[in-house]
């Protein structure tokens, strides 16, 4: 019979502080930038913190992936290949990686995960990267569960995907408009977010069709109900985006889908097994509604083209719509009454649509009960207006202390014999340790039995929960003796566990594989010597190195590919009943920035380019 598959929660961190909630919180993983190459210049890290992140994950069986997932330039090779073992050094347990050079580096045994930017989107891309030597691969965002199970079919090495936070509408690794526009490449890390910006969109002749809409930006990812769905296709790690969000919303946000997921394996323990240790106790009911989200998307999972009507973006706002609390029923001054059921707290943040139709906010000075509230300045909230919680006061609070704990399940057996005191420990872990103390004890006048228990699970200060334990309760121990036997008993479980916790390695590149495709064009970021060699080792004749290396961008460059389709965002997909609702031709425009909009209806498929 298999082994049940290992199911992974993934959570991102900023710093070594967020990614130690996120492993009391439930993570079985958490990924983290180290000093530079991490795709997140704003989320760099040094290897001390690293170091501090890794070492509290392991307790627990869990691990930490430190992201070198940007292009890398060959004048900065060996400084990749020194950080990387650093890395090693200091214990991170994979690598997560874009460019394919660092698989020509000198490189210490350490696993690699072909990143998100990798583009992987068929069995044939799954199936090299597999035959290069990384240990897991990160599926692109867009794939529905029919492709995910096709490059399941592919492939033996774990597949990780996305399961909520943030989407990028291109391609990821595939999106040049930062970089042909200000010169700020998002596979350097440098995104400048241009999907997030306002446009008009307007026709051949100059004509505005929809003023100052933001109509790249996308509605943030929620597979919280697919979870299943996705394991039964192939998925079994489950990434949380959010690598520059603060510890409130990856706290709420890995505990909300630490119980999901749990729940999940529970239904099929014989198919599915949790991928690292612990229970975890929480001070709050997170809720992913409560933290930052622009209302929420299935994307494609369910079918690759959505039906008529289906919104993918959040074209009112690139900010956080929050938690639906109901329609405004009032609203007179700064008195805001509104149909909701809910618990309103001084110092909430609401949002809403304004009269005029712009996206707007207030704050909650008082909460009056029965869903009024005093708001601190008067709000233009017309009856029917939808109110949403964009900051939950008494949520905050909770998270902002500490608000999880979490433990190693640990059974105890103590014994008395020949003047030997022994203490045998096993943990959850699949850990076992003995320690004896020689010792001179006589038998008790009265039953020791629930005072020895009591002592035993003495554990606070360590991470260890007492399940179970087995006491000669007719003997009588000094609570000294004890003490000191449980304590040093505790030393030697963390210290076999340090010895003996499994480690990853890379796996061998197959040299013969060949690659799924013979040319490469820019969109394929080759950005050095050693990852044009790679290609070319594994039979690619025709490279055109990324844009980022240097060849010039024209006006038919892809600043943009994507399956997200603006035309059928608005109603108008060519292939509909209301394809002339819009013009053939359609153009973006921000500022004195005009982009073409080109939809490919056979691949339903759109790209953004530059006309100029």
């Amino acid at each position: 019979m298999n082994k049940p598959a290992l199911i992974e929660l993934l959570a991102p961190a900023r710093d070594a502080d967020i990614a130690i909630a996120a492993i009391d919180h439930g993570a079985d993983a958490v990924y983290m930038g180290a000093s530079h190459h991490g795709a997140r210049a704003d989320a760099t890290n040094t290897l001390d913190d690293v170091q501090r992140a890794c070492d509290h994950a392991h307790l627990y069986g869990a691990k930490i992936y430190a992201t070198v997932n940007t292009l890398v330039y060959d004048n900065e090779l060996m400084e990749v290949e020194r950080l990387v073992h650093d890395l090693y050094r200091i214990g991170v347990d994979a690598l997560i990686v874009q460019d394919l050079a660092l698989l020509r580096l000198d490189l210490p045994p350490i696993a690699l995960h072909a990143s998100t930017q990798c583009d992987l989107r068929t069995p044939d891309k799954a199936r090299f990267l597999e035959s290069l030597g990384f240990s897991q691969l990160v599926m692109a965002r867009e794939l529905t569960l029919d492709e995910i199970a096709a490059i399941r079919q592919a492939t033996t090495v774990p597949l990780e995907a996305f399961v909520h936070g943030a989407l990028c509408v291109s391609y990821s690794g595939r999106c040049a408009i930062s970089q042909v526009l200000k010169g700020r490449s998002a596979n350097r890390g440098e995104c400048a977010q241009l999907c997030r910006l306002p446009y008009d969109l307007v026709d051949g002749k100059g004509r505005v069709l929809v003023e100052g809409k933001h109509l790249l930006s996308l509605r943030d990812l929620a597979q919280h109900d697919r979870v299943e769905q996705m394991m039964a296709a192939g998925v079994s790690s489950f990434k949380i985006e959010g690598r520059l969000k603060e510890v409130g919303y990856v706290k709420n946000v890995v505990a909300y889908y630490r119980r999901v997921i749990d729940k999940a394996i529970a239904r099929q323990p014989e198919r599915y097994r949790r991928a690292s240790f612990g229970s975890v106790e929480l001070t709050f009911e997170p809720a992913i509604e409560k933290s930052f989200n622009r209302g929420f998307t299935h994307y494609f999972l369910d079918e690759r083209r959505p039906h008529d009507g289906m919104s993918m973006a959040s074209i009112d706002t690139p900010k956080s719509q929050g938690e639906y609390l109901g329609r405004a029923l009032r609203c007179v001054g700064n008195t805001l009454t509104i149909d909701t059921r809910a618990s309103l707290s001084n110092g909430d943040g609401l949002s809403f649509i304004d009269s005029r139709g712009q996206f707007s906010g207030a704050r909650v000075n008082r909460a009056l009960g029965k869903g009024t509230v005093l708001l601190r300045e008067p709000a233009d909230i017309p009856r029917g207006a939808r109110i949403y919680r964009t900051a939950d006061k008494a949520l905050s609070d909770l998270l902002a202390k500490a608000s999880a704990s979490r433990t190693i399940a640990v059974n105890a057996e103590l014994r008395y014999t020949s003047g030997q005191l022994s203490l045998t420990l096993a943990d959850e872990r699949g850990n076992r340790v003995t320690h004896t103390l020689p010792c001179d004890l006589q038998p008790a006048a009265k039953p020791q039995g629930e005072r020895q228990r009591a002592e035993l699970a003495k554990l606070g200060g360590t991470i260890y929960r007492m399940d179970d334990a087995q006491v000669p309760g007719d003997i009588f121990i000094p609570a000294s003796l004890l003490s000191q036997l449980r304590r040093e008993t505790i030393e030697m479980l963390d210290r076999t566990h340090r010895i003996t916790r499994p480690i990853d390695k890379r796996r061998p590149e197959d040299k013969s594989a060949p690659c799924h495709v013979t040319k490469l064009e820019p969109a394929d970021n080759v950005a050095n010597h050693l990852a044009e060699q790679l290609y070319r080792d594994h039979g690619v004749t025709d490279i055109v190195p990324a844009l980022e290396a240097g060849t010039p961008a024209n006006a038919s460059t892809p600043l943009m590919h994507t399956r997200y389709c603006l035309r059928r965002q608005l109603g108008a997909c060519l292939k509909g009943k209301n394809a002339t609702a819009l013009p053939r031709d359609l153009f973006l425009k921000t500022g004195t920035t005009l982009l073409r909009v080109t939809c490919d209806c056979k691949a339903c498929e759109m790209t953004i380019t530059h006309p100029e």
